[in-house]
């Protein structure tokens, strides 16, 4: 990851949490198991081992990523939202120019995205073609099934 990271403080607490999971009782869990592969002979070809080893690699990779995250991010704070345009944090209610629907969305970072409770990441291509966006701009978005145009019909926090 790079670049800042915006987030709630709520988020950070639980990207935190769960960093400090990871170290501790994942690396735990990741550990023993090696040791008990390691107990049941050749590790040349010990299949159990070997995924084990996989395993270990790619919980060391996600506490990688957490920690660049952490690092990253910046907690935005609602009461300094900027309601006049579409940023980060806002809840903005678009309607879809091609079949008339009305969806409101929130947008927030990629850690925080949730489309089932109606949160998007800023990274995503709606996400992108609504930032900066004022009430009644219309905004272009280029998503894999097409060009889409969505009005702009509210800004909220």
């Amino acid at each position: 990851m790079s670049g800042i990271n915006y987030v709630t403080k709520e988020t950070l607490e639980q990207m935190r949490s769960e960093l400090n999971q990871l170290k501790t009782k994942g690396r735990a869990e990741i550990a023993r198991a090696i040791s008990e592969a390691r107990e049941k002979g050749d590790l040349k070809e010990n299949a159990e081992y070997d995924a084990a080893k996989e395993a270990q690699g790619l919980h060391e990779a996600k506490i990688a990523a957490l920690e660049s995250a952490i690092v990253t991010a910046r907690v935005v704070e609602a009461t300094s939202i900027d309601t006049s345009k579409v940023s980060i944090l806002c809840k903005v209610t678009i309607t879809n120019l091609a079949n008339k629907k009305t969806l409101t969305y929130q947008l927030v970072s990629e850690q925080e995205a949730d489309l089932k409770a109606g949160k998007i990441s800023v990274s995503s291509p709606i996400g992108k073609g609504l930032l900066g966006k004022t009430i009644g701009d219309v905004a272009e978005v280029q998503a894999p099934n097409g060009n889409l145009q969505f009005k702009i019909d509210n800004i909220t926090v």
